[in-house]
């Protein structure tokens, strides 16, 4: 009875939303169990933005961010294709593909990505420097109970997380937004400069879930 009182303090305790400015998610091993798991604090979206950082030195294919719903797995999935060499933007199961970046290992990039269900355009901004909008997917909103997660790629509802496309490395100030950031707040969000938190996940207070080997620590900041 006292373990099982610890584990569902324990399990509380970890989905209540912390203050995670300076810190970041290390993913430290190749695993296809090992993430953190999100929650939104809304659902059902017409427009979308994702913001992150990511420091890895995989050359592989390896998922940044997915979201997925009961009817998609790729509601909203940032990934970086290896073969390609190009950050793939799904959303609502539509591919948008976005080549001759500088996606340099043991470094950080900052990544924002922004859609509109009215226009059904997508475009992806990468360390501050925008790329050309795509069309995606209009019409039509995410819905449905979303499962956010870091770390694996959700090829179904919530799991069948592939090996060889895990996250290793590490990630800090995840944010989203209900709408898509204008061009000066994801330039303030790459700057590290006073923008807007995300309404959907916000890093300064975010309710998160961790399953597996997946820890918590300080920033590294280089001294100058």
């Amino acid at each position: 009875m006292k373990f099982l009182l610890l584990l569902v303090t324990l399990t509380a305790c970890a989905a209540t939303p912390q203050d995670l400015s300076g810190k970041m998610f290390i993913f430290p091993q190749q695993t296809n169990t090992a993430h953190v798991s999100l929650t939104p604090s809304r659902q059902g979206f017409g427009a979308v933005t994702v913001c992150h950082r990511s420091f890895t030195d995989l050359q592989r294919d390896h998922a940044l961010f997915s979201l997925a719903t009961p009817s998609s797995a790729n509601d909203v999935l940032i990934i970086w294709e290896e073969a390609t060499k190009e950050i793939e933007f799904h959303i609502k199961n539509v591919n948008t593909e976005y080549k001759g970046l500088d996606y340099k290992s043991n470094m950080w990039h900052s990544i924002c990505t922004t859609w509109n269900s009215e226009s059904g355009l997508v475009q992806l901004w990468f360390d501050g420097q925008p790329t050309i909008k795509k069309f995606a997917s209009s019409g039509s909103n995410i819905s449905g109970s979303t499962i956010i997660i870091l770390g694996q790629e959700q090829d179904s509802y919530g799991g069948r997380f592939d090996l060889k496309q895990c996250f290793i490395g590490m990630m800090s100030d995840v944010h989203m937004w209900d709408y898509a950031l204008s061009p000066c707040e994801i330039q303030k969000y790459v700057d590290e400069l006073n923008f807007t938190p995300g309404n959907v996940l916000n890093w300064s207070a975010l309710e998160f879930q961790i399953t597996g080997r997946v820890l918590i620590e300080d920033k590294q900041k280089l001294c100058s």
